[in-house]
């Protein structure tokens, strides 16, 4: 089984002296954003030489290592080095918060801890997994932890030391990626180097990806792909953890600067961006394509980035998870030029076709784990059920958690493998289509029948001055009632709430799906994750509402 490696060392050799990675670093003397950047042949030699000083300080095959290093030249170096060396790098966004954080380094038991003087102070002050680490390397300056320093390690290898990358067996760990917790405890998902480079293949094709592109990467994870794709990798000046307070202005000129090819970004820089570009009549001929994952994006924000964009060129919003992406992708053309009028009216959220060689069904709703499985478990085109799928590049357990991996995946010992269950609920279309109609753990049950969130909330999502809902369950009376909070655009803030509330009663009692909403909460910035601002916290607005009609 190949490295995922291997594919900087083929750069390296295809493409040498190209940057690999350039990352903002600082500001220069005249106040302008300051870069640093790696060629290919210049990462391949510096993680090659990382790895043996990683494995002289017993961070070697088989070690999980939590590595909380923000986007740089050292995150790069670093990852592709744990790739090379064998061992198992640990990725958690530090995003989800403190707590979460410490919930899930208890949960990985790393032996080894690489990051950065302030993850250090904190892994120290908070006792961050302090009965496995084992081995400390800080980037910087080390205080009074003990360990080792990455400069330390570094010189003691020589200059263009040879390395050769492991080899992994079929089932070896390549590295553990948690999840954002959106709905619950974040869950590390076991990743193997098949699984990864399933992916790179998968990406590669599904959107023309060519050597020699240039990529902005906004999140980090999915910057480790721009290396190995050809691409460099541009890291612009922005908190990675923190997409919703990037300056747009930084995003769009190192755009400009770099003749960016190809970008990813949450929906909510993407909203960002694209308010800016619209309000200082920006343009950005250079890209070609936007990738944007990680919620489902209103064809609000999809329309006003499109709007920026040279002909020819797309918005592309590929649907997954951490467990498994992508699944299905669809550009914005298809979105804006059809699959939009059907959101409109409680259709859902197209989010196209299954990948080419994976396997999407969709199965009957349940909460309880299924052992095996079953054909009688799918239902027809047309029917909402759960999203369950088949592919090279599902995960297949989530580390040290049988039961929800028993929860989310279904061996089929006929096909030779296993379906995972996404967690959400949705349906094909004739044209084999999936829609995507929510969360599974959000849809609200009424004695009147199931509500969908994304469904209703796309006939909500219409009224201009609407700039997201929300619809929750709340106990009353004995019995479920469906709620709908509402987030303003920040222009129809000043409005009269009984108008607007109106004007979405009014709306609402149009369609079928929605007649029975009859309550309407304002809510003045809805909780979302840190991750990708756009996932949001239903369970926390759900009490909200209960205390608000309390």
């Amino acid at each position: 089984m190949p490295n995922i490696a291997r594919h900087l060392a083929d750069m390296a050799r295809l493409q040498p002296a190209r940057p690999a990675v350039i990352c903002a670093h600082g500001r220069d003397a005249n106040g302008e954003v300051a870069y640093q950047q790696l060629s290919f042949r210049e990462l391949e030699d510096a993680s090659n030489r990382a790895a043996l000083a990683l494995a002289a300080a017993s961070i070697g095959r088989g070690v999980r290592a939590a590595l909380m290093v923000p986007p740089s030249l050292d995150f790069f170096t670093l990852t592709f080095a744990l790739f090379k060396a064998g061992a198992v790098p640990v990725l958690i966004d530090p995003g989800i918060g403190v707590r979460n954080l410490g919930g899930c380094l208890a949960h990985a038991q790393p032996e080894a801890f690489i990051g950065i003087t302030k993850a250090h102070a904190a892994r120290v002050v908070l006792g961050w997994a302090r009965e496995s680490i084992r081995a400390n390397v800080t980037v910087g300056t080390r205080w009074f932890w003990g360990g080792h320093t990455l400069r330390d390690i570094l010189e003691r290898v020589p200059a263009g030391a040879a390395f050769s990358a492991i080899e992994p067996s079929r089932d070896e760990t390549a590295a553990i990626l948690f999840t954002s917790g959106s709905t619950g405890t974040p869950k590390g998902a076991v990743y193997t180097h098949e699984i990864f480079n399933a992916q790179v293949a998968h990406i590669r094709s599904l959107y023309g990806i060519e050597p020699g592109e240039m990529d902005l990467a906004s999140f980090p994870l999915f910057a480790l792909f721009g290396p190995a794709l050809g691409m460099t990798a541009v890291v612009p000046e922005m908190d990675a953890s923190r997409p919703a307070s990037a300056n747009p202005a930084h995003i769009v000129s190192a755009i400009h600067r770099f003749g960016i090819t190809n970008m990813f970004g949450s929906p909510a820089l993407l909203d960002r961006v694209g308010r800016y570009g619209e309000a200082q009549g920006i343009k950005l001929p250079t890209l070609r394509r936007t990738i944007s994952a990680g919620a489902p994006m209103s064809a609000k924000v999809l329309e006003r980035f499109a709007a920026l964009l040279p002909r020819g060129a797309q918005v592309y919003t590929p649907y997954g998870a951490t467990e498994c992406l992508p699944v299905a992708s669809i550009g914005s053309d298809e979105i804006l030029g059809e699959t939009r009028q059907k959101s409109d009216q409680g259709a859902g959220v197209c989010i196209g076709r299954p990948l080419p060689g994976l396997t999407a069904k969709i199965i009957h709703i349940s909460d309880e784990a299924i052992a095996q499985w079953d054909e009688a478990l799918v239902l027809p085109t047309g029917e909402i059920g759960e999203i369950a799928v088949q592919a090279a590049h599902a995960t297949r357990s989530y580390f040290n958690l049988p039961a929800a991996t028993a929860l989310a995946k279904i061996q089929d010992p006929a096909g030779g493998g296993f379906y995972h269950r996404m967690g959400d609920v949705g349906y094909f279309d004739a044209l084999g289509r999936l829609w995507f109609c929510g969360r599974k753990a959000h849809r609200v049950v009424t004695p009147q029948g199931t509500r969908y969130t994304d469904p209703c909330e796309g006939i909500f999502n219409a009224n201009p001055r609407v700039l997201r809902t929300a619809l929750v369950g709340v106990q009353r009376n004995g019995a479920t009632e469906p709620v709908l909070c509402v987030e303003l655009e920040d222009a129809a803030c000043n409005a009269s709430k009984d108008e607007i509330r109106t004007e979405l009663r009014e709306l609402g009692s149009r369609h079928e799906l929605t007649r029975q909403i009859r309550t309407f909460l304002f809510h003045p910035a809805f909780p979302v994750d840190v991750r990708h601002n756009a996932k949001i916290f239903r369970d926390k607005l759900a009490l909200w509402a209960s205390r608000q009609l309390q």
